[in-house]
């Protein structure tokens, strides 16, 4: 069972800090993975539109957050 603050948790953290959804996909939350990745890559590759590269910022710390305090419910 992992707990919030574990070592999986903080090296999901890690893993989407780099590559957003690469957290949750550790976890093996495949869903959550492809949207994460998804809105972050999506609002990055339209950086030049402003508003988008923020929503993909956002989302790409948003992920690294999710990936963190990730604690699956038994």
């Amino acid at each position: 069972m992992s707990q919030q603050g574990s070592a999986g948790n903080v090296i999901a953290a890690l893993a989407s800090f780099f590559i957003p959804g690469l957290g949750q996909l550790i976890q093996g939350r495949i869903f959550p993975a492809l949207l994460f990745c998804i809105f972050a890559f999506g609002g990055y590759a339209l950086w030049w539109l402003i508003i988008p590269a923020i929503i993909g910022g956002i989302a790409h710390l948003w992920s690294i957050v999710d990936a963190a305090r990730y604690s699956p419910q038994d």
